[in-house]
């Protein structure tokens, strides 16, 4: 019999081909086909051998569940938001991140808490059950429930969880298992697949609740196939820059809870901090007396976080100006700048244009476009925004002012932290309840009334 050859399987959507590719034919990512072994082929099935499963068939009426053992409380406030009050019983979830960011610190945690009422067994294929323990040590965690395995074969792991089966497991990480009956080496999509795969079985067929930890790659995505995302019930991702205190998990996918929900950390010598209140750690230390800076109100799931946004625009020393952009959309800057210039008449043709959201956080949302659109004027003017003022609101291509959502939110979170002017769109403006509402409100139709109202 001819060997049979290996397929080259495209990490980022699975999609398999016989010849390698610079370019994915499914998905179009650049670089991302990997040689594997090749699948099984699909067979034609015997219907009279297949095992009979009609009496496990239920009605959904008579499914009971107990409400008070539907979640489990992790003891970080800012991640039972995320998952929508606590962890599922039987749920499988997926906490991702760059190495180093502090996943691992915040699972092991997590633990502290969780074994105050329930077993925990944390599987570690990256440490010693030392290193562990001294990490613990530093951490302050200790508890008679939590048990440690350092174990990186994947079908002794799900062994192991069958014959003791903790209430929460925890798998760090997902790249370092492996299944010894595929000949791949440990990480590559073959091995994360069938691996992830083992473990929801485990995790569904026993209801124990499993959180996998996955690396990601250099483009910013979970490492290995998409099909992991589709297998766990809730996506997680842990951001933040190693050089800034601050870390933001953000839900990517949960089937019990909201996907829009963001919770704020703090890296610490003792380990992560929640951060309760991010706007007032997000302006903290921000200067009073200088030019290009404004303060943005974002909403993230169901909370209003402020952030100070700034710009510098300065005189170029190339031919080719250059733009920079740190938390905000490249994009949207230029649109930004070409609005300012066509509908205002300034000039940043010779000029650089560096933007950044102070703290590390990203302001992906519409209303951000005017304190930006504030900020770089404020900059290439060289005039004050007074740090008593935010304003929030969409610019449009003609120079328009859109309505936003939640503007009495925003307005109540700028009211707590002690401004005294919102710059906000007429179309909001006229849909406040001002009934609580102290501070003056100052609506406008465009761009133009936004600086006039602010630089006079």
């Amino acid at each position: 019999m001819a060997k049979q050859k290996n397929v080259y399987v495209c990490t980022a959507c699975g999609f398999e081909t016989p010849k390698w590719n610079g370019k994915c034919p499914d998905c179009g990512a650049w670089n991302t086909l990997e040689e594997a072994a090749p699948s099984a082929a699909s067979a034609v099935v015997d219907t009279s051998k297949v095992r009979d499963v009609s009496a496990s068939i239920v009605g959904l009426s008579s499914i009971k569940t107990d409400a008070n053992h539907t979640r489990r409380r992790t003891g970080l406030k800012e991640l039972d938001r995320v998952l929508g009050g606590g962890i599922v019983s039987g749920s499988l979830i997926l906490l991702g991140g760059e190495p180093g960011v502090g996943k691992s610190t915040m699972l092991l945690q997590i633990c502290r808490a969780l074994s105050e009422n329930c077993s925990v067994l944390y599987v570690s294929g990256e440490e010693s059950l030392r290193q562990i323990k001294l990490r613990a040590q530093r951490l302050k965690v200790d508890g008679e429930n939590l048990y440690l395995l350092s174990e990186t074969d994947c079908a002794a792991i799900c062994a192991a969880i069958a014959k003791e089966k903790p209430d929460i497991v925890i798998i760090d990480s997902i790249q370092t298992m492996n299944l010894s009956e595929i000949s791949s080496a440990s990480g590559s999509v073959t091995q994360v697949r069938e691996c992830s795969n083992m473990l929801m079985k485990t995790a569904k067929s026993l209801e124990i609740s499993t959180i996998i930890v996955s690396h990601v790659n250099k483009d910013g995505a979970i490492a290995g196939p998409k099909v992991i995302e589709h297998i766990v019930d809730c996506v997680l991702y842990f951001e933040g820059q190693k050089n800034m205190p601050y870390r933001i998990l953000r839900g990517e996918k949960n089937r019990f809870g909201s996907t829009n929900e963001i919770g704020v950390f703090e890296m610490c010598d003792s380990g992560l901090r929640e951060v309760e209140d991010p706007s007032e750690a997000l302006l903290s230390g921000r200067p009073s007396d200088a030019s290009g800076c404004c303060v943005a109100c974002m909403i993230e799931g169901s909370r209003p976080i402020l952030a100070e946004v700034q710009a510098l625009v300065t005189k170029s020393a190339f031919n080719v100006p250059r733009r920079t952009a740190t938390g905000f959309d490249y994009n949207r800057m230029a649109i930004i700048i070409a609005v300012l210039e066509k509908r205002l008449g300034c000039c940043f043709g010779g000029l650089d244009v560096y933007m950044n959201v102070v703290g590390g956080f990203n302001a992906n949302e519409p209303a951000a476009d005017l304190p930006i659109a504030l900020a770089l004027y404020s900059s290439m003017t060289d005039k004050i925004v007074s740090p008593d003022i935010i304003a929030f609101g969409e610019i449009g291509l003609a120079g328009e002012l859109r309505g936003v959502q939640r503007a009495q939110q925003r307005i109540l979170e700028a009211q707590r932290l002690g401004f005294k002017k919102c710059i906000l769109p007429l179309v909001s403006l006229r849909s406040i309840d001002k009934t609580h509402i102290r501070i003056p409100l100052v609506g406008v139709k465009g761009v133009k009334g936004a600086f006039k109202a602010i630089f006079g």
